[in-house]
């Protein structure tokens, strides 16, 4: 099973290891990690970073995430930026837009209802999630960071973004797929951050819910719900069919880099 990493300085740090695939068989464990943002990571007070020998970092924010709170990367790691949202690849609904900074969205109680009540804010997310798969900056970013899993110095690979739940939720998901989890599987792991995820943001949702917002909203944004990934697997499925032709065709990675994909991290 893949578990939850005790960090004291990253928040939402998983293994993919463990999960099972088809075949009798499992991620190896140790080599993905998925995680929400990085600025306040300190390898020298959280041995159980340290421990995790991270080689790669993926950072999938846009540049204004990563100019306000850059990354804070492990000793000898090296840093690739895939930016999921570089040509504004956010959740646009009737003029709409899903901001990156999870703070901006709650920051007033009355303007948030104005543009995420009466189900808006659910349904911007699924917009969100059918972008990571239509919009071209998504395509490069996910293409990006497959084909770094592919490298042969590649080593303990975290990809990460701001909570390590959407984006980065996506790009989990699409690993394991690709690797070989059924899609209740994948589901599962999708899920199994919220948790984590809220309580790294509690502070931002009492703040919210205590000035007479709608916790309604807060969890639309802050959570992740089945309908967001199944919002993302449908539209992959309409316009590739599966998983495979996604990667290949979509993402642009080659039959030669899934090949050395499966066979790194299958155990």
């Amino acid at each position: 099973m893949p578990q939850q990493i005790d960090a004291s300085t990253i928040i939402n740090l998983r293994d993919l290891g463990g999960i099972a695939l088809s075949g009798n068989s499992a991620v190896r464990p140790g080599l993905l990690l998925r995680s929400g943002q990085l600025d306040r990571l300190d390898p020298a007070a959280d041995p159980a970073v340290a421990a995790l020998g991270i080689h790669t970092v993926v950072d999938l924010r846009s540049e204004t995430e990563r100019t306000a709170r850059p990354d804070a990367l492990p000793a000898e790691a090296r840093l690739i930026v895939a930016d999921v949202m570089a040509d504004g690849a956010t959740a646009v609904t009737g003029g709409e837009q899903v901001p990156a900074r999870l703070e901006d969205v709650l920051g007033s109680p009355a303007v948030a209802e104005q543009h995420l009540g009466g189900g808006k804010a659910e349904k911007l997310l699924g917009e969100a999630y059918r972008a990571f798969v239509t919009a071209e900056s998504a395509c490069r970013a996910y293409g990006t960071l497959l084909s770094a899993l592919a490298e042969p110095d590649c080593g303990p690979l975290l990809f990460h973004c701001t909570a390590g739940k959407d984006r980065t939720g996506w790009a989990a998901t699409v690993i394991l797929l690709l690797l070989g989890a059924d899609e209740a599987t994948a589901e599962r792991e999708y899920l199994a951050v919220n948790p984590a995820v809220k309580a790294a943001f509690g502070s931002v949702i009492d703040r919210f819910t205590a000035a007479g917002g709608d916790p309604e909203i807060a969890d639309a944004i802050l959570g992740v719900r089945p309908v967001y990934l199944a919002t993302a697997l449908e539209e992959m499925t309409r316009r590739y069919g599966d998983v495979e032709r996604y990667v290949r065709d979509g993402l642009g990675v080659s039959a030669e880099a899934v090949e050395r994909i499966r066979a790194r991290y299958r155990a």
